[in-house]
């Protein structure tokens, strides 16, 4: 039953507040999509809640009504090591708007996130980050009243696939294949973090935990193609990669780069723009309409501008909300001047 807007409910009287089990999956799809998250999979959420460092009971709440309809959602990430940056990500289906539904969640989730300031590292600077779509206003509204501040902006680029892409130019010694098998997983998470070390929030994780991470996800994702994951060698070592997937929840006909990176030895040869356009001449010969990936706005390395020189266009706008919750020794790269590994 929709309650009145002109009736303020007590949350924990008028609704049934619990964590969330795995039995919600269907619900919590259900709600994202009717928030307007075309994006996030039925799959992606079982993937994140099966993950073994992310335990349901602790850091979850969901608000049903009394008939059982799930109203909202939030979640929190407390899980990196160093624990400095948490992120929060909740919603609340659109009919149930202004009920206080919203701010609950969150009074909740920072009262859940300010339990990591004691495992911080002493001295250490300590951030609540949530996001939300830019065209979101209400969502714009709930994060400002709780004290966050708008601080950075995430892109959605794509290009249409309408005519076959240039083809790629390869700097001297380069040459492109994709991943073999599962042993080389731990050496392009490697590569990843060693491309990622430059880009803006990066915070460095022990390796094995951010390794087990990856091979969770990609042996829980049933879209997994390795021969979607391009790897730019140089002899034996890994220059570059991008790691493509060919499955899109919002577009059955876009393929997806979602993570591009170049290795600092190997940038400032064109290894960026001849990677991405391989990737698009791949997703064109499998006959897909159109590429997307998501972006940093503020890149520090420049991506914005050249996935623009290979055609991409912004199509959507996320942005980035923070709360200190604790003043401090930044730990995650903020400038090139100041990274995460100085």
């Amino acid at each position: 039953m929709l309650l009145e807007r002109t009736y303020t409910p007590n949350i924990e009287q008028d609704f049934i507040v619990r964590p969330a089990e795995m039995g919600d999956l269907e619900a919590a799809y259900e709600l994202f999509k009717a928030c307007g998250d075309p994006e996030v999979s039925l799959e992606h959420i079982r993937s994140e809640w099966l993950l073994p460092t992310f335990d349901l009971a602790t850091t979850t709440r969901l608000v049903f009504t009394p008939e059982g309809q799930l109203v909202g959602y939030i979640e929190v990430w407390d899980n990196a090591n160093p624990s400095v940056r948490i992120w929060v990500w909740g919603r609340v289906h659109p009919d149930y708007e202004g009920l206080g539904i919203g701010s609950y969640l969150m009074e909740w989730a920072e009262q859940r996130s300010r339990q990591a300031i004691e495992r911080a590292p002493a001295g250490s600077r300590v951030v609540m980050q949530a996001g939300n779509h830019n065209h979101n206003r209400p969502g714009h509204r709930l994060l400002s009243d709780q004290g966050m501040q708008l601080i950075r902006h995430s892109w959605t680029m794509k290009i249409e696939l309408d005519t076959s892409p240039p083809a790629p130019q390869w700097p001297a010694g380069v040459t492109v294949r994709p991943m073999r098998d599962e042993a080389e997983l731990r050496a392009i998470v490697h590569a990843v973090r060693d491309s990622f070390q430059d880009h803006w929030g990066y915070l460095p994780q022990p390796f094995e935990e951010e390794f087990e991470r990856w091979q969770h996800f990609m042996r829980q994702d049933e879209h997994f193609d390795p021969s979607l994951w391009f790897l730019a060698m140089d002899g034996e070592e890994i220059a570059g990669v991008s790691l493509c997937h060919a499955h899109r929840e919002e577009d059955p006909d876009m393929g997806w780069v979602g993570t591009l990176g170049v290795r600092r030895p190997w940038r400032r040869q064109g290894l960026g723009l001849a990677l991405l356009q391989y990737s698009f001449g791949e997703f064109y010969r499998r006959g897909k309409a159109r590429v997307g990936l998501g972006v940093d706005a503020g890149s520090l390395t420049g991506a914005t501008r050249l996935y623009q020189k290979a055609g991409m266009h912004v199509a959507r706008q996320f942005d980035l909300y923070e709360k200190e919750l604790r003043p401090g020794k930044e730990l995650t790269t903020q400038s090139l001047n100041e990274r995460a590994d100085s």
